[in-house]
């Protein structure tokens, strides 16, 4: 993490995610009134030596605002252009707001592909802290001008969750139209009430969380819950709050910050394990028996080909897979040693037997347990 001391103060870096409603405030265009107000409060978080970084939605809206509001195919190559006009335009603004502070910023547009690859992970881990380092506020958004299905992460909660990995963060706030999260959907249920802190997220708040109501938007709740499941495990702590509400970015440092509340897990995953976490897509799936499952959440055991019960996808050797067990519930990702072949043919086999019927091996584990990330709580 980078936590550190700052003549005796402890400084954090934050992550900060502005959905597209709370830029437009529900409107058609920019609301940048309300984004100085927000550069405004990050300056002072920068004050006292905190680091800031954004995740800023709103290339779509500002390029449609751009161009007049043009009548174009439901296309995504419309939004494609859109998003290329609406980025120069979206951080042009963000320059001019930043500088009234005296505080100059840096654009960084991402892809999951950016993400996938280790040497560009690593890659981007190092602009990101190399901005930081220099004082400078890096403004990252999804690169959907180039974007394609297969390369998109999809929407800009789940990127910031991976951008606060790549910077190593210590807190995620979440901004939205909500005021975090709630026992219901306050819309629609007036005794609704507002979920101040989860230690937790299980099937139960999964169900709670809907979408955000906003046809601006990609991101709902369920979005911004998978964000927060992501970042907790990587050691940050995560606010969902209103990007709307008073000194909301300030307050995030506070002990009782608006909106919800999510703990980080007490042991956070070391760098590798949060790529793999993070960072690529599950290639294929492995489904493991229930002694398999126990070794692997109650001792801490690397997976042997013995436990493997079933093999679904085509993966090589080194990618990423979901670990599964009986009931189709993932317990795991990890690399895998073996490609989708040769597990199929070792499945189930004591690991001496490897060599014999493969006529060579990768090791006794499938997956080793430093490669392994366990989801399950």
């Amino acid at each position: 993490m980078t936590t550190n001391q700052q003549n005796g103060k402890t400084t954090h870096t934050i992550v900060v995610k502005l959905g597209t409603s709370v830029l437009t405030g529900g409107s058609l265009a920019l609301d940048r009134a309300h984004m100085v107000e927000l550069a405004r409060q990050c300056a002072e978080l920068k004050k006292l030596g905190h680091s800031v970084v954004i995740v800023s939605s709103g290339a779509i809206a500002a390029g449609r605002e751009h161009l007049g509001y043009p009548a174009l195919p439901n296309a995504i190559s419309s939004k494609q252009l859109l998003a290329a006009v609406g980025q120069s335009q979206l951080i042009e603004a963000w320059e001019r707001l930043f500088s009234i502070y005296g505080i100059k910023i840096g654009q960084m547009l991402l892809t999951r592909a950016d993400l996938e690859d280790r040497e560009r992970f690593l890659n981007a881990r190092d602009m990101i802290h190399a901005l930081v380092e220099h004082d400078i506020v890096p403004i990252v958004n999804e690169n959907d001008a180039v974007a394609t299905n297969e390369i998109k992460v999809g929407d800009n909660d789940n990127l910031s969750a991976l951008v606060g990995i790549l910077c190593g963060a210590d807190k995620l706030l979440l901004l939205t139209d909500q005021k975090g999260l709630f026992t219901a959907d306050p819309r629609k249920d007036p005794n609704a009430e507002l979920i101040k802190e989860v230690k937790t997220i299980d099937d139960t708040l999964r169900k709670i969380a809907g979408d955000s109501g906003t046809t601006l938007g990609t991101g709902g709740m369920a979005t911004k819950l998978q964000a927060a499941d992501i970042a907790r495990r990587a050691g940050m702590e995560v606010i969902i709050a209103a990007g709307r509400a008073p000194n909301v970015i300030f307050d995030a440092l506070s002990e009782t910050p608006q909106g919800t509340r999510f703990l980080p897990l007490e042991e956070s995953l070391e760098n590798r394990k949060t790529w793999i976490l993070a960072g690529p897509a599950s290639s294929g799936d492995i489904t493991i028996d229930d002694g398999a499952v126990r070794a692997l959440e109650e001792k801490g055991s690397s997976l042997l080909a013995k436990g493997v019960v079933r093999v679904a996808g085509e993966f090589a050797r080194g990618e990423v897979v979901r670990v599964l067990d009986t009931a189709g519930n993932m317990m795991a990702r990890g690399i895998v040693a073996y490609s989708s072949l040769e597990l199929a043919k070792i499945a189930g086999q004591h690991s001496k037997m490897i060599y014999d019927i493969l006529g060579y091996d990768h090791g006794s584990e499938v997956i080793h347990r430093d490669n392994m990330v366990i989801i399950q709580e």
